[in-house]
């Protein structure tokens, strides 16, 4: 009897122990206090089927959750308050965001280069209580810069700066000065020019100085307005005067680089008496080193009538060819050159000058130099 009452006192207690254990678990609010998970690892979890849409997170501290690695493009959060987020390193490409409130969102350390916001919708988006007084824009300042960039100091002795292309320039160039030895004579061809890009005055003169005999100067001079008339070509008007006919004209033309760099000049001339003169030529710069330049050039000159004091036939007149070989040095300013040159009369005027004891073809050695500055 002894040894069943030791074992009913403790058949007893273990049934309050069992009773109490019960009550607790059926008790909602001492199953939410007792659990705690601050230990449990959730990283490897895969909660893609559960369903939090019945769950309330209204009350949830999310400040110190770590969601950069979640996908959010599924779920509604259109009633969460994200004030005290951290979302530094979230990726809101597939997000729909459309019916969250921004207006307490601190979002000044978000990085938003990586996303794409080219289908998002602004039209409703309120710009009324935006703050833009730092973007640029409204009244200058009082110490802004002047108009001029002066900041109200007088320019000196130098005077007003301008822009490169409003200051006029200058340029003078001896296309050839040389020495034909067969025909005793100095053939030279001179070009200046003064302005800018836009416009120019231009002063041409080319001709021939005999050295025996009476030493005769033939010339023929120019003095135009020179204008670009397109990337390639330029356009000259003007007047000019020739020495072999002894008369003023009016001249008008055009000069440029053709295809393959060939540089191109037509020139005509209206004189006094009616005549018309057209001046075509052509030249190229074979350049065989940086300094060794090769340079053909053909011309041809032909009038519009008869002129017998001047040994002038109606048609083509005269071919004048060259070819030169140049080396260029200080800085390609100064070109010495060697070459050879010929000339032969055309149509009339071969038997024009038999008529008058004139060489109707030609040819000379030539010696030289062409420089510019």
């Amino acid at each position: 009897m002894k040894i069943h009452k030791v074992g009913l006192r403790f058949a007893g207690a273990s049934s309050l122990v069992l009773l109490a254990s019960f009550a607790n678990a059926a008790d909602p609010s001492t199953t939410k206090k007792a659990m705690t998970m601050p230990s449990m690892d959730h990283s490897n979890m895969d909660m893609s089927d559960m369903d939090h849409s019945g769950m309330d997170m209204s009350g949830m501290d999310h400040s110190s959750m770590n969601m950069s690695d979640m996908d959010h493009s599924g779920m509604d959060m259109s009633g969460m308050n994200h004030s005290n987020m951290d979302m530094s390193g979230m990726d809101h490409s597939s997000m729909d965001m459309s019916g969250m409130d921004h207006s307490n969102m601190d979002m000044s350390g978000m990085d938003h280069s990586g996303m794409d916001m080219s289908g998002m919708d602004h039209s409703g988006m309120d710009h009324g209580s935006m703050d833009m007084s730092g973007m640029q824009g409204g009244k200058a300042p009082a110490d802004a810069r002047s108009a001029d960039y002066s900041n109200g100091v007088p320019y000196g002795q130098y005077g007003k700066p301008m822009m490169m292309g409003d200051m006029p320039l200058w340029g003078v160039s001896v296309d050839d000065l040389g020495y034909q030895f067969d025909d005793d004579q100095i053939n030279y061809e001179v070009s200046a020019w003064y302005g800018v890009d836009e416009r120019r005055l231009s002063l041409r003169s080319e001709g021939s100085i005999q050295t025996e005999g009476d030493k005769e100067i033939d010339s023929l001079t120019s003095l135009s307005y020179w204008k670009p008339l397109s990337i390639f070509w330029n356009g000259l008007a003007g007047v000019a005067y020739d020495t072999e006919n002894d008369k003023p004209a009016i001249m008008a033309g055009i000069e440029g680089t053709a295809p393959y760099f060939i540089e191109t000049d037509a020139m005509a001339y209206l004189y006094s008496d009616g005549q018309v003169r057209l001046d075509l030529g052509a030249e190229y710069e074979w350049r065989l080193s940086q300094h060794w330049v090769v340079i053909p050039e053909v011309g041809l000159s032909a009038f519009s009538k008869d002129d017998i004091d001047n040994h002038i036939t109606k048609g083509f007149n005269e071919l004048e060819t060259e070819v030169r070989l140049t080396y260029e040095t200080l800085s390609r300013q100064l070109a010495p050159y060697v070459g050879v040159s010929y000339e032969t009369a055309l149509g009339s005027a071969r038997g024009q000058r038999r008529q008058h004891n004139e060489s109707v073809d030609s040819s000379s050695l030539t010696a030289g130099v062409k420089f510019w500055f």
